[in-house]
Order: C-alpha cells, then sequence, then structure tokens
C-alpha cells in the first residue's frame, strides 16, 4: 500500500460525509470540570476545549436535537457555567432540544451541565446531584516548623493571604470563605431552580450537597425520566442519525505516531505537575466511589 493510501486509511471516516436524514449530535462530556490542559487527552472539560465541538454538534443543517452524555464528578463553578451558557446560547440560536444523558456521575458540576439540557435521563445506577460547595486544602505550619523551616511571605493588604497552607488558621479567614461558598451555593441553586423548574419536587431538600441514585433522583425532580441515550434517541428520532461529535485531535495523534517511547521520557518540571494533575482528578473522581 502506498504512504498516502496508508494515511488516508488512518484518518477518521465521516469526513465530508452528507445524509438526508435528520441528525442528532452526541456530544461527550467526560471528566472533571476544570480550566487547566488535562494530563492526558479529553480528560478534562472547559469552555475553551470545548467550543469547537459544540459548534460543530449544532452546525448541521437537518439537526434534529444535541445529546450531551455526561459523565463528570464536578469542578470549577466557572467554568461549569460557562459551558452550560454556551450550550443554552447555542440551542436558543439553533432552535433545537438539548437532551442530557448522566452516565456514571453528574455530580455538582456535572449536574450543573446536566441542567444546560431541556430534558435529563439517567441510568439507575448513575449517581446524581451534589449541589453544593466544596473548598479544600491543607495545614502545613507545623509540618515546616518540625524541619526548621522558616516561613516568610509579605503582602501589601490584610487579606492577600487568606487561608495560606503554611500559615496558622484564623477564624476570620474561615468565615470569610464560608460566605464566599454560601454565595456560590446561592447561583448554583438558582440555576437548578430557573432550569428544572416544578419538576423539582415540593419538600425535598435537593441543596444540601447530597447525591442520589437515578432512581432516586427521578422521584425528587432532579432528573426527567430513566434511559441510556441511545434507547431514549431511538425512541424519540425514529429517524434520526445519531452521530458523535468529538474534540480534534492533533493530526499525529489521529495518526497514531505522535506518542514518544515512554523509555525516553524525562521526569522534568512538566510531568511532575501532570502526575499532581492526575492525582487530583482522580482523588475528584474517587469521592463518588469511582
Amino acid at each position: 500500500m502506498r504512504l498516502p493510501d496508508r494515511l488516508t486509511s488512518r484518518l477518521p471516516g465521516r469526513l465530508g460525509d452528507r445524509t438526508d436524514r435528520p441528525v442528532v449530535s452526541m456530544v461527550r462530556l467526560h471528566g472533571v470540570i476544570t480550566a487547566t490542559t488535562g494530563p492526558v487527552p479529553r480528560s478534562v472539560i472547559n469552555a475553551n476545549a470545548l467550543e469547537k465541538t459544540l459548534e460543530r454538534a449544532f452546525a448541521p443543517e437537518r439537526l434534529a436535537a444535541v445529546a450531551l452524555l455526561v459523565n463528570s464528578p464536578g469542578g470549577s463553578p466557572t467554568q461549569s457555567a460557562l459551558v452550560a451558557d454556551r450550550i443554552r446560547g447555542l440551542a436558543e440560536e439553533k432552535g433545537v432540544p438539548v437532551l442530557a444523558f448522566c452516565e456514571d456521575v453528574a455530580a455538582s458540576g456535572g449536574y450543573w451541565l446536566a441542567c444546560a439540557a431541556d430534558e435529563i435521563y439517567a441510568h439507575s445506577t448513575s449517581i446524581v446531584g451534589s449541589i453544593g460547595v466544596i473548598s479544600q486544602g491543607f495545614g502545613l505550619h507545623n509540618l515546616i516548623e518540625r524541619w526548621g523551616v522558616q516561613r516568610r511571605l509579605y503582602t501589601a493588604g490584610t487579606s492577600k493571604a487568606r487561608l495560606d497552607p503554611f500559615l496558622p488558621e484564623k477564624q476570620e479567614d474561615v468565615d470569610w470563605l464560608r460566605d464566599l461558598q454560601d454565595e456560590l451555593h446561592e447561583i448554583f441553586k438558582q440555576w437548578v431552580t430557573t432550569r428544572r423548574g416544578d419538576r423539582l419536587k415540593s419538600g425535598a431538600d435537593i441543596f444540601t450537597g447530597e447525591v442520589w441514585t437515578g432512581a432516586r433522583a427521578v422521584e425528587i425532580g432532579l432528573v426527567d425520566g430513566m434511559g441510556t441515550a441511545r434507547g431514549v434517541l431511538s425512541g424519540r428520532f425514529p429517524d434520526a442519525e445519531l452521530v458523535p461529535v468529538e474534540g480534534r485531535r492533533p493530526l499525529l495523534a489521529r495518526l497514531g505516531l505522535g506518542a514518544a517511547p515512554a523509555a525516553a521520557w524525562t521526569l522534568g518540571a512538566d510531568q511532575l505537575l501532570g502526575i499532581t494533575q492526575a492525582a487530583e482528578i482522580r482523588a475528584t473522581w474517587a469521592r463518588y466511589g469511582l
């Protein structure tokens, strides 16, 4: 086989494909929600990474709907809001319905993303909810004292070093953080209430940060029904073609030529950062037993 033919055979299919059938675009929202780049491709969700993917998902002329396949334990509230707002803007511009499907977990920011849809579905075993705000860190001042390390910190502004992990915790800083969390929590609650409306069951205390199975989430109104993406979409749009829409990878990666041998790598600052990032991502998933 000639080299051009070999290269062409390894390129993704469907380039330039046209169809007279209606189209349902399927967008996978998988990963922790963070503004930083993930340690491996497609391991995180953020507005920058998804911009072109969402544009392509809403681009087909015969678009019948867009499906969001959500599998996320949450993360940045700002990135959650930016992605959700972009989805809503494109949906209103194109005049098409958006359906979300919760997979393993749609919690915290993951549920924020699901609420960008007009309808939400889940599997009975999905983990849904966690409508709350969390902050975490370490207190290391005793550790550095034990090793004879002196902390030197110089600031202009009395609030510049709030909650520094190398300084003793101050109650006024904790109170400030709680006020900030309460404000963000209120924004989250307003988003869910606005998007879900009277589908939320009255009397259900859904804003405590608790999570539920998909089956229980249906009962309290966080989810509209049970089902998988292909099952629900095939029933709702029987004549439509279900088309996965993914973010573009670099050409060499698509050809399988972009990875260097592991033995050739050196453990520099970037690799150490990636290891730390991977550990943080793993810990976020682990909160839900995943």
